[in-house]
């Protein structure tokens, strides 16, 4: 059976993820709040929340773990000749409101959302000191895809994304990569493995050893505080990828 949070108590631990169900997998705990503290603390331990209207907060650490490394990236030709032509823009931290809310939105073949209100305050809550950040892709001056996603030491939590064009979700991700990259953060969690994370090189890790890495990482510095530098960016290529990039990777030719 999960664990039971006590409700109001940001300081409460939770339990060690390899107790975690099977069936469903990674179920942990039930219960808790959604503040502050008590999110930083789940993150820190491999954690996260995860349930739909009409249920309590549930608290999942699935075994396998889907993670990307961000330097191994995989860039598609007809990907990498977009970003050449920058028909989309890119900001960071410039609208966080507007990208969860879009994340929040209904997908095609699915109804209902797990983003209700209470999730989308509790992260603008991380965001505004400087924990969640947005990736935004503008064409146009329209808003047309991003993500957002946890920064915690030398690690990224990614945790939803939305594309109204095609591509546009690609690029947000393509320019995430290549600023964890420059900050040497080594590490995304991607949470549940699908077809368009794969193919953009996500990969399953143990829990175990997922829950190792992180525990090396957490502590690192990282870029805490806004992101938003005022700048319009183009991904493609960029500097920080040291060689690191071949034809499949960020880098264009």
């Amino acid at each position: 059976m999960p664990y039971l949070l006590a409700p109001n108590d940001p300081s409460g631990s939770f339990p060690d993820p390899s107790e975690a169900m099977r069936d469903p997998d990674g179920l942990l705990a039930v219960g808790g709040d959604l503040s502050n503290g008590r999110l930083i603390n789940a993150y820190r331990h491999g954690i996260f929340p995860w349930y739909s209207e009409g249920d309590p907060i549930l608290w999942w650490s699935p075994d396998p773990r889907t993670v990307l490394i961000p330097s191994d990236l995989h860039c598609s030709r007809s990907l990498r000749k977009l970003l050449r032509r920058r028909a989309f823009a890119v900001t960071m931290d410039r609208d966080f409101p507007a990208v969860i809310r879009a994340c929040a939105g209904p997908r095609p073949g699915s109804q209902g959302t797990w983003l209700l209100p209470e999730m989308i305050s509790a992260y603008c809550g991380l965001h505004v000191h400087g924990i969640a950040h947005s990736i935004e892709v503008w064409q146009d001056g329209h808003l047309v895809g991003g993500l957002y996603g946890v920064a915690i030491g030398g690690a990224f939590f990614g945790e939803s994304m939305f594309s109204r064009v095609d591509n546009a979700s690609k690029v947000a991700l393509v320019h995430l990569c290549e600023h964890l990259i420059r900050h040497k953060v080594e590490l995304i969690d991607c949470q549940v493995l699908t077809s368009h994370l794969q193919r953009m090189g996500a990969e399953l890790m143990p829990r175990e050893r997922f829950l190792a890495r992180l525990h090396a990482l957490r502590d690192r510095p990282s870029p805490i505080g806004h992101w938003d530098d005022g700048q319009l960016h183009y991904p493609g290529c960029s500097d920080a990828c040291s060689g690191a990039c071949s034809d499949e990777r960020v880098c264009a030719d």
